[in-house]
């Protein structure tokens, strides 16, 4: 079994930059502040926060590389004993102000685990990326969910109908019986296969996460200048309510990352600056409001 972690960390540690350096000339105000931080049992990172700009309202994108003792609540998670891992990745979310914009979440990461005597007995790959509008403009999920497509259509090792259908179930606020936004990609223990080994799966990871600009960025500048009301930024603040719930209530790397005593802020940094929870409020209906939940509550084949 042969680590892929030094390879995929070097990516990471560059694509960070990239992705930092193109949204900060998007934003043209802004720039990241950079934390670097060490974790107790092994590792660290290398948090990069934006705020207050004149589109990006909040956003993180970080990097990080864990290692130690599997703590005994994720032994329990993942039905060993004893072990040790190494887990590594980047991810971002973006807040923008306009509520024309669309919040973005993305997450590449990769994860090992050893025996006692430090032999490699497991790895994979794993992460995805999704898209959180407030306002539906079709042409934005088509281009989304395309460049998705496209990503997926270069690597025989992956499935874009299999992916885009698991990260529709797993961003789903199942309390609310409805999704987090319009989707994008979810993949989780990416292993060898028959015909395929790690190789492909770093290859496919770095393919995706390379294009991630070429997702995001056109639709922010196509958006980032449309005038909004202040009704609208309400509905937007109403809406950012459900995505902090489903980061709280159910995701996963945010659950790894308490466990294993990451970094609280680098982890938190996903919630956004302003949020409203209105008691049962139901956006009027035939509005742009209400067609955003009925796609939410009807996920969409955006490609067909």
């Amino acid at each position: 079994m042969q680590s892929q972690k030094d390879d995929f960390y070097k990516f990471i540690t560059e694509l960070q930059g990239t992705i930092t350096s193109k949204l900060e000339a998007v934003d043209g105000l802004a720039v990241f502040k950079e934390d670097l931080w060490d974790r107790a049992e092994g590792g660290g990172g290398r948090s990069r926060v934006i705020e207050n700009g004149a589109v990006f309202e909040k956003g993180g994108v970080n990097i990080s590389a864990v290692h130690g003792a599997l703590p005994a609540s994720m032994q329990t998670y993942f039905n060993v004993q004893d072990a040790d891992f190494y887990a590594t990745g980047l991810s971002l979310v973006i807040h923008p102000e306009n509520p024309m914009v669309p919040t973005v979440h993305a997450n590449f990461r990769y994860f090992e685990m050893y025996d006692r005597t430090g032999a490699m007995v497991d790895s994979w790959f794993g992460g995805g990326l999704d898209l959180t509008p407030y306002y539906l403009f079709d042409e934005d999920a088509i281009h989304f969910h395309q460049v998705c497509k496209d990503a997926c259509d270069r690597h025989e090792v992956a499935d874009y109908e299999k992916f885009k259908k698991r990260c529709d179930a797993y961003f789903h606020n199942a309390h609310r019986h409805e999704a987090r936004g319009i989707g994008g990609l979810f993949y989780d223990y990416c292993r060898p296969t028959d015909g395929h080994n790690m190789k492909d799966w770093l290859e496919f990871q770095m393919d995706m996460a390379s294009h991630f600009l070429d997702a995001y960025v056109p639709i922010v500048e196509r958006r980032k200048d449309m005038k909004y009301s202040q009704e609208q930024r309400d509905w937007q603040e109403i809406r950012r309510g459900r995505y902090v719930e489903f980061n709280l209530v159910h995701d996963k790397g945010t659950l790894f990352g308490l466990k294993t005593n990451g970094r609280m802020e680098s982890i938190l940094m996903s919630l956004p600056p302003v949020v409203q929870w209105k008691y049962d409020y139901h956006p009027e209906a035939g509005s742009e409001e209400a067609r955003l939940i009925e796609v939410l509550q009807n996920p969409k084949d955006w490609i067909a």
